[in-house]
């Protein structure tokens, strides 16, 4: 773990590693991220969901980076509501037989705020 001091800045904001992607995270906001599981039905609406694959955590001017996660890091957070990304079109198109295939898909999103960034029993919350 290395530590980084220096710079200017006031921002409280997490780096995790959720869903194959690496999200930058706040408390108090929310953020979509393809479907952890297949049935949300079973975890439904305001459940609880901590994540502890956190790469990087900056409160202030202090910066805790992980190699490749912090020990110590958790995220805490709350499932709002399941959603939908933005439409794909694929087209399929054969110019010498003159057809065409268009499909479309749209994938299965997780929306979720952030409520609290903790690491070494510090609490980075909006408050």
């Amino acid at each position: 773990m290395e530590k980084w001091k220096g710079g200017v800045g006031v921002g409280r904001y997490a780096i995790i590693d959720i869903g194959g992607k690496q999200l930058r995270v706040e408390p108090g906001r929310f953020h979509d991220v393809r479907r952890l599981t297949s049935n949300l039905n079973t975890w439904g609406s305001n459940t609880k969901i901590s994540m502890s694959r956190v790469l990087l955590i900056r409160d202030g001017s202090d910066i805790d980076i992980g190699s490749p996660w912090l020990a110590d890091a958790v995220v805490k957070g709350r499932i709002l509501h399941s959603c939908f990304g933005e439409k794909l079109v694929i087209q399929k198109i054969s110019s010498k037989i003159k057809t065409r295939r268009i499909r479309g898909y749209r994938e299965n999103m997780i929306r979720f705020a952030i409520d609290s960034i903790q690491f070494n029993c510090r609490n980075a919350s909006n408050q």
